[in-house]
């Protein structure tokens, strides 16, 4: 199995969950005793929040880069980006590493379009949801993409004032669930979590739409990568 390196730390609380889930996949794959080898560097989130508010996308993807490279040099052959949002400089670390890197909205639409859904929901950050690079990728695949119509800036507080803190509110789930309500109204067949974190607050047992849980879906799939 080669060995994964995972950019992590973007918020802690969602690095934590892929390290178990690649570990709980790498087991239910190759049984007995084994786990995932994984090499993680997990960055301080608070800079590149900074970095997000103000927009300064490249130079918040240049520090990603070159944790990506350093994992590449210390023995990482395939790497992974544990968040959706910072996907936007998914470019960047592509350039500046030599060993395949598997872009987190690929397993999801796979996902998606093996149980037939053609129109989705997407939650996630507002960059997430109202920059491009996501919705694009979704787009090439096929996929139309839905985002909130209104509340997406209180859907992009409860992420970082709450869940990035490992704050879990019941008043913040009934925020998303209607968010989703509305989403379906608007003819969503599914709904991607596409923020690392709301897996915390959403799943099947509470969405009125089935859940595409992007941090179990990638995780997933950078085993299935490094097992390839």
């Amino acid at each position: 199995m080669k060995t994964i390196g995972l950019i992590g730390g973007m918020s802690w609380e969602s690095t934590a969950h892929y390290y178990r889930v690649l570990n709980q996949e790498t087991a239910a794959r190759l049984g007995g005793l084994h786990s995932a080898p994984v090499i993680v560097h997990s960055v301080d989130f608070a800079p590149i929040a900074e970095m997000q508010s103000a927009g300064d996308w490249t130079g918040a993807g240049a520090q990603l880069a070159r944790v990506a490279r350093g994992l590449q040099d210390v023995g990482a052959e395939v790497i992974g980006l544990a968040t959706n949002t910072m996907h936007v400089v998914a470019d960047q670390i592509t350039a500046a590493i030599d060993v395949p890197f598997v872009h987190i909205a690929d397993p999801t639409s796979d996902a998606l379009l093996a149980d037939g859904f053609e129109t989705v929901g997407l939650l996630g950050t507002r960059f997430t949801m109202e920059m491009d690079f996501y919705r694009d990728r979704l787009a090439e695949r096929g996929l139309k993409s839905l985002i909130p119509d209104v509340d997406r800036t209180n859907l992009n507080g409860i992420i970082y004032e709450e869940l990035c803190r490992g704050i879990v509110r019941e008043e913040s789930r009934r925020i998303y669930v209607a968010a989703i309500e509305r989403l379906a109204a608007r003819g969503a067949e599914a709904v991607i979590l596409g923020c690392t974190e709301i897996t915390m607050l959403i799943d099947d047992s509470v969405s009125p739409l089935p859940v595409y849980d992007t941090t179990d879906l990638h995780a997933k799939a950078l085993v299935g990568a490094a097992l390839s």
